[in-house]
């Protein structure tokens, strides 16, 4: 599992956006995205990808697409 979690000082509230790559019980990869307010529950999408290779490019095309509007990379976690 390789999770990106990003968060951004925005006003009112700050925001979080996380990205998460993960293999599924079916035999595919599932990229998992979440974001919203700091400390509420956010919305999330999930994606299925027949190859990890696919997935891990998703998943770092949306990592870069929420740097680009301001998000900033906490950590990651594989």
């Amino acid at each position: 599992m390789l999770t990106f979690l990003m968060t951004r000082a925005s006003q009112p509230r700050a925001r979080f956006y996380r990205v998460e790559v993960a293999y599924n019980l079916f035999g595919e990869y599932s990229v998992i995205r979440e974001w919203g307010p700091r400390g509420a529950a956010g919305q999330h999408l999930l994606v299925w990808f027949s190859n990890l290779r696919d997935a891990c490019a998703a998943a770092d095309r949306w990592r870069k697409r929420a740097m680009q509007r301001g998000y900033v990379s906490e950590g990651t976690t594989v």
